[in-house]
């Protein structure tokens, strides 16, 4: 859903393409699979998985099994000799094998001054158009992460993995007028589920973490108002851009440069991009 609402790359080189363009560009990209690997299953380096995980370890477990390493590079570092010293192996070779495949959720292992973590990178959010936007949708997308993982019944038990990759794809290519899968709704419009369902979740997870109700209320309202205008960076820009055909009778150059300037004077207001072009 994160990514139905906040698409913001409809073109490339000139032509109109999906909504989230990063998405289909990046995976054809960096795909140097034959038709015949393919066929056989080999998987691609940028993914969006293919199941439910129990454990940050299956993830890295999958890296090993489909994933030859790009680089041969070897450390001097035993790792179980530096923890029976009392400090934190850095793993360089697993960073390094890691670092080469791109899941659109990567799970990323680090050391920060001694301390050992481990975060998730989410690569689906394109910035922008604005700051305020950019601010709203992390808002949006923490607190829907903390009432999801706190549900009683979690839902990958109610959601196939299949259906979450479908949605992921019908988002990128239909931005903010995608309708999505979700359990116990069916096919429902991306923007009706939000504003319905997953908005009073988001506003109890950033609860949960203690976020004060003023900034909540306000990033959140962000993210209600652009699902009730229905306008995001991409649909706002695809939309100016036909007018702008129109006004000028197919000069395809100039109404996209024009398009893009007035994107970038809209940008530095820092107004919200449901806020653009509204009467």
């Amino acid at each position: 859903m994160q990514l139905a609402l906040g698409a913001n790359s409809p073109f490339l080189l000139g032509r109109e393409l999906w909504r989230e363009t990063r998405v289909p560009l990046f995976e054809q990209a960096t795909d140097t699979r034959s038709e015949e690997l393919k066929a056989q299953g080999v998987r691609p380096r940028v993914w969006f998985g293919e199941r439910w995980i129990t454990s940050i370890f299956d993830l890295f477990e999958e890296n090993v099994r489909y994933f030859p390493a790009l680089l041969p590079v070897l450390e001097d570092e035993d790792p179980l000799d530096v923890l029976e010293s009392g400090h934190t192996p850095r793993l360089q070779e697993l960073r390094l094998h890691n670092g080469t495949i791109y899941r659109w959720n990567r799970p990323v292992y680090d050391v920060v001054k001694g301390r050992p973590h481990l975060r998730v990178e989410n690569r689906v959010l394109p910035a922008g158009p604005t700051v305020a936007d950019t601010m709203a949708n992390a808002a949006f997308y923490f607190g829907l992460a903390r009432a999801l993982a706190e549900d009683e019944r979690p839902l990958w038990s109610q959601m196939s993995f299949s259906a979450a990759e479908e949605n992921f794809h019908v988002a990128a290519r239909q931005g903010i007028e995608a309708k999505v899968y979700w359990p116990g709704l069916g096919q429902v419009p991306a923007t009706e589920l939000v504003v319905r369902r997953l908005l009073p979740m988001a506003r109890a997870g950033l609860e949960a973490w203690g976020v004060v109700e003023e900034e909540r209320d306000r990033l959140l309202d962000i993210i209600e108002r652009r699902c009730i205008v229905g306008q995001n960076g991409a649909s706002w820009f695809a939309d100016r851009f036909a007018t702008k055909i129109a006004d000028n009778h197919g000069d395809r150059l100039d109404a996209l440069r024009s398009t893009l300037n007035e994107y970038r004077s809209h940008m530095h207001t820092n107004e919200p991009v449901h806020t653009w072009d509204q009467e």
